[in-house]
């Protein structure tokens, strides 16, 4: 029996698209928008990031040296959101529908300038029990760790637990701790799932 439901939040719960954040960027400092993206990816600060090793303020100072641009904090810091799209892909309707029932934990590969705000400016985070972000464990999916901080934050056994997410890698990764875990292929098919689980009632 499920008891507890474990959610990623990027292109689960709010959808995102990094091409947005290279053009963005790309206006400001001149490089290409595909220069951005290689020079960020080969220097690994993005994972440094997100598994807590540097906070928001030294991540805007090391970006803007790599990329050889003058953009001050505040300007990155909404350059650096802009890779969000405004409407979620999971109905708010639907996660407090969840809610009510379920204990609902949030586990997501996330760094604190992008978490604070997603949490200032999507209410529906409001739905969630709990929350198990990278930065915060200092371990990222598939991280055995963080699976583990998740099914604490649950209050429950492994298999109690529902988890869904868009990349395969981490949907196994939860499957090898014991976690129930599908792939996120749309609310329509999570519903499915749910509905399969007894979780939601039949249609």
């Amino acid at each position: 029996m499920i008891r507890s439901l474990i959610f990623d939040l990027g292109r689960v719960i709010v959808p995102f698209d990094f091409r947005r954040g290279y053009e963005r960027m790309s206006e400001r400092c001149g490089l290409p928008p595909e220069e951005v993206r290689a020079r960020l990816k080969a220097d690994g600060m993005v994972r440094d990031f997100e598994s807590g090793r540097m906070d928001s303020h030294e991540f805007h100072r090391r970006v803007a040296q790599l990329l050889e641009s003058d953009v001050d904090y505040d300007e990155f810091r909404e350059i650096w959101f802009s890779i969000f799209l405004p409407e979620t892909l999971v109905p708010d309707s639907l996660l407090e529908q969840l809610h009510a029932r379920y204990r609902t934990v949030l586990l997501s590969n996330t760094n604190p300038m992008h978490f604070e705000m997603i949490r200032e400016r999507y209410p529906i985070l409001r739905h969630f029990d709990a929350l198990v972000l990278s930065y915060e464990t200092g371990a990222m999916k598939p991280d055995p760790r963080i699976y583990e901080a998740a099914v604490s934050a649950a209050g429950c056994a492994p298999r109690e637990c529902f988890f869904t997410d868009d990349i395969p890698e981490y949907v196994e990764g939860a499957r090898r701790m014991g976690i129930d875990a599908v792939l996120f292929e749309g609310a329509e098919k999570l519903q499915q799932e749910l509905r399969a689980r007894g979780v939601l009632p039949p249609q």
